[in-house]
Parts: C-alpha cells; sequence; structure tokens
C-alpha cells in the first residue's frame, strides 16, 4: 500500500510555533509524529514523503528518524531539507517530483503544489506539501502535509476517496461524443 505526506519538519522547533501545531515541544511533535506513522504504515508499505521531513545537520541524523519509522520510504526534496546532499560523489540524488501510474491513475508528487503538471489534462492528481492548508486546490490537487491530515500519513485508498468529490482538472481534454 501507499501513502503519503509531507511537511513532517521534524527537529524543527519554529514549525510547532509558525504552523500553531498542538506541541509543548520537538521532542512531543517528533514522538507523536512517529507514533501516527507506524499505528497505520505497515513493514511493507512505501511512504513518499513530499519534501520538508525534517530540520537535520546530516544524513546520519535524519535517519535516527527514518530508522524508526515502518515500510520503505521515498522522499522529494523541499524547502528545508538541507540534509538531503549527494552522498560519496555518485550520481544518486534525491528527486524533487515522483510521478507513478497506480491503477491506470497517474499521480505526480512534488513539495510545491502546481498550476499543471504531467498528465493533468487527463486528470492526473497533484499531491503536495509546502503551502501547509493554505492554499486553494484547484482540480485533482491535495495537500498531504500533516498539519492538514491530523499528524498522519494519507493512504492511496482515503486519496482516492478525496479525488472522487473533486472537480476534473481545469485542463481536462474532454472525448467529444458526437
Amino acid at each position: 500500500m501507499y501513502y503519503f505526506t509531507a511537511d513532517e519538519h521534524y527537529n524543527h522547533s519554529i514549525a510547532i510555533t509558525y504552523n500553531n501545531r498542538p506541541f509543548s515541544s520537538v521532542e512531543e511533535m517528533n514522538e507523536t509524529m512517529i507514533e501516527n506513522h507506524n499505528s497505520i504504515v505497515t513493514k511493507d508499505d512505501i511512504t513518499i514523503h513530499a519534501g520538508d521531513f525534517g530540520f537535520f545537520k546530516s544524513l546520519a541524523s535524519a535517519f535516527e528518524v527514518v530508522d524508526r519509522l515502518n515500510g520503505k520510504h521515498i522522499f522529494l526534496k523541499g524547502s528545508h531539507d538541507h540534509w538531503m546532499k549527494r552522498q560519496n560523489n555518485s550520481k544518486s540524488y534525491f528527486h524533487e517530483i515522483w510521478e507513478k501510474r497506480i491503477d491506470n491513475q497517474m499521480i505526480v508528487v512534488c513539495h510545491y503544489a502546481m498550476k499543471t503538471w504531467h498528465c493533468s489534462h487527463y486528470n492526473s492528481w497533484n499531491l503536495h506539501g509546502h503551502s501547509h492548508g493554505h492554499l486553494n486546490p484547484e482540480g485533482k490537487q491535495y495537500d498531504v502535509g500533516v498539519d492538514c491530515n491530523q499528524f498522519h500519513p494519507v493512504s492511496l485508498e482515503e486519496i482516492r476517496i478525496i479525488m472522487d468529490g473533486k472537480p476534473d482538472n481545469f485542463n481536462l481534454i474532454r472525448k467529444d461524443n458526437g
């Protein structure tokens, strides 16, 4: 199963004040989000983190949190993810966009909301973070950030239900039946 989340801001004390989060400390915020994640994500699930995972000084310190989270993880770079750097001069790096067709539905995930995205004219979905719930979605767009989702990741099944209730993308190509 796939899960989507963004804007966890682990170890980022300013996120508590700036986003009016109901936590008294970074430790409480971190522990609550780890518990919430592990309460629904299993070891076999995949979580796509759409940016701003945390405020870490190094990849090693980030993985102190990652190692406590159930499942496999795909990380997209957000505006605060300075810990995501090339390792050992390799060509591997963290992506900014993740695209995948699942059950014939194209899903495009990025830290930032987009006006148009790959296959948006065919009603593909844009899952994003960054705006912490302060941006009105257009069409098949959804903010998967923790501030919008009770500090939990959102399952693909939940996303399907949400998208079923949303209008078509403004640039949808309609097939003429005439």
